[in-house]
């Protein structure tokens, strides 16, 4: 651990490198793009200082075609928070795409069509993260599936209204909440597997209406450690704050409590 964050605090240690992270907060960039927002800096310390990054764990880097993209991976930076900062301030719940205040939201008598309108447009947003789980490959893939409902913090269910999950981590499987006799969600429906190593999903994760949305985690084995990689894609009539909120959602999901739970397992 001590030698992942002098890496990583390595990667923070250059402005340019920092300025590198916002951009990429704002979106991906492939290298050519990045090169332009440092029109003073040549192109091999801009690649010098992705490498840094990548090196950090802080830059997740996608080959498409014959260019680079660069994604931003801020799992890295949620460890360092649960490790100093989170010490000393309350705990305050975090969610994947704030759910219930979401649905919420759009409950509201008055609420008209043209602010729905405003608030939405067709769009999409790509997320790629990566978390390093000190655990067995076999436990963390398990821990993401048949035991989801252990760390999976987050509830479609009404409030007060206990719910509970079921995996099945085959073709045709699906991840449900269900609450009450009849009443449910589904979180996703599984269309590929290859145990332990990949398992992909479509599932809204809280998004509603005419959204296409898909979810993949892949696991490498890293010595006795599980490197996990998550994709997140989804495209459609996505409002503006939904990828920030995924985001965040999917860095307390994996950097935090699935992390926690398989490493204390």
């Amino acid at each position: 651990m001590s030698d992942e964050l002098s890496t990583l605090f390595k990667a923070l240690g250059h402005p340019i490198r920092r300025q590198i992270l916002d951009i990429l907060k704002q979106s991906a960039k492939t290298t050519g793009e990045l090169i332009e927002y440092f029109p003073e800096v040549t192109r091999f310390a801009i690649m010098k200082h992705l490498s840094i990054l990548e090196e950090g764990n802080l830059v997740i880097v996608r080959r498409e075609g014959k260019y680079r993209r660069n994604f931003l991976n801020a799992v890295p930076l949620q460890e360092v928070h649960n490790r100093w900062v989170g010490k000393y301030m309350q705990t305050t719940a975090t969610s994947l795409l704030n759910l219930r205040t979401v649905v919420e939201t759009n409950k509201i008598e008055g609420e008209s069509a043209m602010e729905i309108t405003n608030q939405e447009q067709s769009k999409a947003f790509r997320i790629e993260q990566e978390v390093l789980i000190n655990a067995p490959r076999e436990q963390v893939f398990k821990a993401l599936t048949e035991n989801a409902g252990d760390w999976w913090e987050f509830r479609i269910a009404p409030k007060g209204v206990p719910s509970h999950f079921t995996f099945d981590p085959v073709p045709g499987g699906q991840f449900i909440e269900r609450w009450r006799e009849k009443e449910g969600a589904v979180w996703g429906n599984v269309y590929y597997v290859n145990a332990p190593e990949e398992i992909r999903l479509h599932g809204h994760l809280g998004m509603q209406g005419a959204v296409n949305s898909s979810y993949t985690y892949r696991l490498l084995e890293k010595e006795r450690a599980t490197l996990l990689q998550l994709s997140h894609t989804a495209s459609g009539v996505i409002r503006d704050s939904w990828e920030q909120d995924h985001t965040e959602g999917w860095k307390y999901l994996l950097g935090t409590l699935l992390k926690k739970y398989c490493e204390q397992s």
